[in-house]
Formats: structure tokens, C-alpha cells, sequence
């Protein structure tokens, strides 16, 4: 049975699962505050996370599926991870292993969101659903359970599937490589992962991401006084602790550009990139040109091509935090003694992120302006990753499922986010092919304000994976 006989047979009752018992759960799963523990400090009393597993497991012991075992893994100070282990069929011939990626914590609730709506009610308007984790990654388990369960009641045959929700990822998955060493044994066999935390330009083809950027984040402290004292008597005088926080930052990027100044933070581009971006920007139409919330009148730098570039493939800085700075209205004449900022590097996919880690900090804290004092914090970093060449026939199938249920054939693109998953599985099973893919696209706005998914965009991949489970092992060559 080809591909697209696969999908004839389970098409219709994924949809009807997909907008009732599917979306009942991630009705509930936007309720749960499951804030990443770099976030929340207080994660473990608070339980969010904690609830929010649990809604995923029930939902999957929810779905009866064959063969099927359900744990959630703890590990003594660490966020847990739900494992779902599903047998090959009884009628499957080979001994292939799919794995499947997913999380349930999220970034914070920034705002405001529209309409003063609260980021953890469900809100839909249209084909959109609207709450804080919907697209990253609450969807993940749902598209994985509904698939497998619509192969199993049509008869199809499917290899051995695990699935793996953690619950760092938005911290950087943290606490996943100890979950990975426990699980080491198990994984051992895994010819294809099938990461669900990623996407496109939009939601109207199949779309695999062929490169990510890695992550470092900092905070970075510059004292200069004891304590703040008045702006009239030290103005002018007393260097101000955010002045010296902006030089700092120039040694580092060049503000009137955007670019990075650190030679460790660059990558040589590979030829085929570039041409894959060339023509990516124009068969998508611009797709970061057009898609952003600008205000009337702000026009971005440079051309299409090259934003594509600048998105995946070469490093940015975003100032995301600053403490020590009161708001507006309570901001008197004050020198304030100093100020706390943190910062967000993305880092192209071939870049080292230790040795950019170590390059920013030092170009930091060396010499500083007036003798300040400069402290930096950096979290452990999180490097990039590029996709290994997949099977061409694993292609052609992406190209026919995505023409069947998207209406277009599949698209490929670099993304500018990180997901250490993919990193952290490619140098454990160095012989697996890696999928990434998802219905997250830069209009879905993960991580900000009003984020919400596509529901019909998340019923065609849920049959786009469908169709992958049951005839990627036998069509693929995987092995």
C-alpha cells in the first residue's frame, strides 16, 4: 500500500478526532501555567508542570492504543518526562523504530494580549486557536496519539513508535540529556525522529526544517555606586550604569547594523543554503518581509534573500530583560547604582556555542569602562543544528502527503530558534534520519503575545504523520 492509499484509509477520522477529543485537551492544557523552570523558580511546589504531564498521559491512556505502555519518568530534582512506548504491530515485518518530540512547558505569559484576553483561557476565532503553549509544543502529543491511534483502528501496519514529551525545552532542555542517558538503551534502535516543535513560512504545505540556530543566554550586571543617589548632584560626574551596559554591548554588536562583531560567532554558509534561500524568498513571497506586526512606517533592513540568511543562518543579539531600573511612574531623579540585563544570542547552526559562550563573556568583562564592576551569568549554551541528507525516498513521501493534505507539495527552510533536542539526538544515533516539522510559523507568535495554531494546519499534519508511520519503514529504506 502506497502513501496516498495510506491516507484514503484514516483521512476523514483524524479530522473528527482531532476537533473533539483533541481539542478538548488542549483546551485544557493552555489552562495549566506550565512555565519553564528558568522562569519559575518555584516550579516543583507550584505542580504546573507537574499537571500538565499528567494531562498528557491521560490523554494517552485516554486513546487505548494497542500494544501501548504510558511512564512518566522522575529523576531527583528534575522536571519529568512522559514516555510513551508503542509496539509494532502484530502483522509488521521489520524491526524499525520511530521517535517522536514534543514538550509541554512554556515560556512565559508576555503581554498585552488582544483584547485583554488571558493567555491561559482558550480563545478560538476562526480556524485559530489562541492560548500560551497551543503551537509550542501543546499540539505535539495530540498530533502523535490521534495518528497513531487512526493506524491502528484502520487495520494499517506500523513499526515500533516511542514518544517522548519533555518538559525543559523552553529552558533549554535542561534536564534532558540525564532523561536521554537513562533512556540510552531504548533509543538504540531508532532509525527515524519525527520532531513535532518546529515548522515553516505558513500553513499551507508540509514544511521540514533543514537547519537551526543555537542559543546562548547571560545576564549581564554593571554596578557602579553603592546605591543610587541624585541625578543633579551626580549627573555628569558618576558614569551612568546603562551607558556602560551600551558601550559593553557595542564590543560585542554593532548597533548601527544589528551584526555581531565576534568572529566566533560566525560560520561559513553553504553554497546550497544560499541558493535554497534565494528561492525560498521568492516562492514564499517574502515570507519575513510581510509577516512580522511592524507599526506603520518601520521598513526592515537589507533584502529577502538575505533576511532568510540572517534569520537561520547568521548570529543576532536580543536584549529580552533588564532589572534595577524602575518603571515610569515611579522613576524619580535618580543615578541609579546599577543595572541587570539579559541577553538572547542566536548562534548559526555550525557555531560552537562553549566557544561563543566563552567569546562573549570575555569580550564583556575585560577592561570595563571606569573600573566598573561587571558580572556575567551564562547559562549552559545550547549549539545549533543542520540536517543530515534524508532518504529520497523519505522525501518523495513528504512531497506526496503534503500535496494530499496541504494541497502543496512539502517545503524546506532554515529556522532562526533552537531546539537542543535535535543536537543532543543527532550525536546519540548519528545513523537515524531527523525530521523536524510542526505547524509553528513566525505568524503563530511562540513565545509573544496572542499565540494561537491553526487548527486545520494541525489536522493535515496530524495526517501527514499518519501516513509517515505506516510507510516510511517500509518505502524509506530506513534502517
Amino acid at each position: 500500500m502506497n502513501s496516498l492509499e495510506i491516507l484514503d484509509c484514516i483521512s476523514g477520522s483524524i479530522g473528527e478526532d482531532f476537533r473533539s477529543i483533541g481539542l478538548r485537551y488542549l483546551e485544557e492544557y493552555i489552562k495549566v501555567r506550565a512555565i519553564s523552570s528558568a522562569y519559575d523558580k518555584d516550579w516543583k511546589t507550584r505542580g504546573e508542570i507537574e499537571s500538565a504531564i499528567s494531562l498528557a498521559s491521560t490523554f494517552i491512556d485516554s486513546l487505548s492504543l494497542k500494544g501501548s505502555k504510558t511512564t512518566i519518568r522522575r529523576i531527583e530534582g528534575l522536571s519529568p518526562l512522559l514516555v510513551v512506548d508503542i509496539e509494532a504491530s502484530s502483522g509488521y515485518s521489520g524491526d524499525n523504530t520511530v521517535l517522536i518530540y514534543g514538550h509541554i512547558d512554556k515560556q512565559p505569559a508576555t503581554g498585552p494580549w488582544e483584547g485583554a484576553s488571558d493567555p491561559f483561557e482558550p480563545r478560538y476565532d476562526g480556524d485559530r486557536l489562541y492560548g500560551r503553549g497551543v503551537v509550542d509544543d501543546g499540539y505535539a502529543i495530540v498530533a502523535a496519539g490521534i495518528a497513531i491511534a487512526n493506524l491502528q483502528r484502520s487495520g494499517l501496519e506500523h513499526p515500533r513508535i516511542k514518544v517522548l514529551i519533555e518538559a525543559s525545552e523552553e529552558s533549554g532542555s535542561i534536564d534532558l540529556p540525564a532523561h536521554i542517558d537513562s533512556l540510552a538503551g531504548e533509543l538504540d534502535q531508532v532509525d527515524l525522529v519525527i520532531c513535532l516543535d518546529s515548522g515553516g513560512f505558513d500553513n499551507e504545505r508540509l514544511w521540514r526544517t533543514t537547519s537551526l540556530r543555537g542559543n546562548i543566554t547571560m545576564t549581564v550586571d554593571v554596578s557602579i555606586l553603592e546605591h543610587g543617589v541624585h541625578s543633579g548632584s551626580a549627573g555628569g560626574v558618576v558614569p551612568s550604569s546603562f551607558r556602560v551596559l551600551r558601550r559593553l554591548l557595542e564590543r560585542v554588536e554593532d548597533s548601527s547594523s544589528g551584526a555581531m562583531v565576534l568572529p566566533q560567532l560566525y560560520c561559513a554558509i553553504p553554497s546550497e543554503v544560499v541558493e535554497a534561500a534565494r528561492i525560498n524568498a521568492i516562492e514564499a513571497n517574502d515570507p519575513l518581509g510581510r509577516i512580522f506586526p511592524l507599526k506603520d512606517g518601520v521598513k526592515l533592513p537589507g533584502e529577502a534573500s538575505e533576511r532568510l540568511l540572517d534569520q537561520s543562518w547568521r548570529p543576532s543579539m536580543a536584549f529580552v530583560g533588564i532589572d534595577n531600573v524602575p518603571p515610569v511612574s515611579q522613576a524619580g531623579n535618580v543615578l541609579r547604582a546599577k543595572t541587570t540585563a539579559k541577553l538572547s544570542f542566536r548562534i548559526p547552526p555550525m557555531v560552537d556555542g562553549q566557544v561563543a559562550t566563552d567569546a562573549i563573556v570575555r569580550t564583556l568583562t575585560e577592561d570595563p569602562p571606569y573600573g566598573a564592576h561587571v558580572s556575567v551569568t551564562a547559562d549552559e549554551p545550547a549549539s545549533g543544528w543542520f540536517e543530515k541528507p534524508l532518504p529520497p525516498k523519505l522525501l518523495d513521501i513528504l512531497d506526496q502527503v503534503s500535496l494530499a493534505t496541504f494541497g502543496k507539495p512539502s517545503g524546506a527552510c532554515g529556522e532562526g530558534g533552537t531546539i537542543p533536542f535535535l543536537a543532543m539526538l543527532d550525536q546519540l544515533l548519528p545513523k537515524a534520519s531527523i525530521l523536524a516539522t510542526g505547524v509553528l510559523t513566525p505568524a503563530s507568535n511562540a513565545h509573544g503575545p496572542n499565540e494561537w495554531i491553526s487548527i486545520n494546519a494541525a489536522i493535515s499534519l496530524t495526517k501527514a504523520l499518519a501516513t509517515l508511520l505506516a510507510s516510511a519503514p517500509f518505502e524509506a529504506g530506513i534502517s
